[in-house]
């Protein structure tokens, strides 16, 4: 989630009444690729991502951002009003009778903004950007940028409340974007603050005795003039989505790109192929626990394939609103991108 102007489970079950399920569909054509399948390991250049949870992720609205816990049992996801100008998490889980509940906002959540959510990858919590007051801060209004929030799930299954990421992470004179963490704990985040080599830049603070570090510029292997946004780290590090504005391979508005890392450092960004990225907004990457799906979030108008629909009655109104210019979610095979 980012305005620049602004300072599955792999085995999955049937359609229940009254509740949702996330059947395996694949991509149409040889694993989501319209040209066929690249030799191991090499990327293909024209995919075919597929919509992804109608009616329950992706709905009328404008939504963003899927965060599963390692068992892939919970999700956390945002969701925006039509303007794109407040966001709110949500949260479902898969019950013992294999269906998804009904999404509802975690305790975490505030009145106030809530969006990028990243469960850490042992899925003990999870970090997200919020414009809610600082702890003892009583504000009429929400505050004017974003800092880095996180929150734990408890012994019981059950958010504690959330706390903020203090400086020198969390700026509060400025943004800070998708917080994603490696399993080493160090935290990747986009951020405009000063140092930056365009209008926003990735950062890493890296954790040192469990303290996390002054935040570092990534550098222009993945960094330029342009705004370099919304970062998800791969749990060992080995590479890097994010999502971009205006760089010079831009095919319209935000992109995706990746970054491998090296034995030298980061490996400069090449975009994801043609069908992932597209003239419209493609933003917010995301990968499955287990390494098989990519996640993104695309205002596109809505073309197929689609996965499952969840024609629920409570549901109808807002499956009318898929593909008409907000947010939906799609999914692609990794396998696809050679990552």
């Amino acid at each position: 989630m980012h305005e620049p102007s602004r300072c599955a489970p792999s085995r999955q079950p049937p359609v229940r009444a009254r509740a949702w399920s996330l059947p395996l569909v694949l991509c149409v054509g040889l694993a989501g690729c319209r040209t066929p399948a690249p030799r191991a390991g090499a990327p293909a250049t024209h995919c075919v991502p597929e919509l992804y949870g109608a009616g329950l992720f992706t709905t009328g609205a404008w939504d963003f951002f899927l965060a599963f816990t390692p068992d892939q049992r919970r999700v956390l996801f945002g969701r925006a009003d039509d303007a794109f100008e407040r966001y709110t998490l949500y949260e479902t889980r898969l019950g013992a009778d294999g269906s998804w509940s009904p999404p509802v906002k975690p305790r975490f959540a505030s009145g106030w903004s809530d969006a990028d959510p990243h469960f850490t990858p042992d899925g003990r919590a999870v970090f997200f950007i919020s414009n809610r007051p600082h702890p003892g801060e009583e504000l009429p209004a929400a505050r004017a940028t974003f800092d880095v929030w996180s929150a734990s799930l408890q012994a019981n299954g059950e958010w504690s409340e959330a706390r903020r990421i203090p400086e020198p992470v969390s700026d509060a004179t400025r943004d800070e974007w998708s917080p994603s963490v490696a399993a080493n704990g160090d935290l990747y985040f986009g951020a405009d603050r000063p140092g930056t080599l365009g209008g926003s830049d990735l950062w890493v603070s890296r954790l040192v005795g469990g303290i996390h570090q002054p935040p570092e510029n990534l550098g222009d292997a993945i960094n330029t003039e342009g705004h370099e946004v919304e970062p998800w780290i791969a749990p060992g590090g080995r590479f890097l989505l994010f999502s971009a504005l205006n760089r010079a391979d831009s095919r319209g508005s935000y992109d995706l790109y990746v970054s491998r890392r090296g034995p030298g450092g980061w490996e400069p960004a090449q975009p994801l192929c043609e069908g992932i990225n597209s003239p419209a907004r493609d933003f917010n990457p995301s990968v499955s626990p287990d390494g098989q799906w990519l996640y993104f979030s695309s205002n596109r108008p809505f073309t197929g394939p689609v996965g499952a629909r969840f024609d629920t009655p409570r549901n109808d109104a807002s499956l009318e609103g898929i593909g008409r210019g907000t947010g939906d979610i799609y999914r692609l095979p990794m396998s696809v991108l050679g990552l």
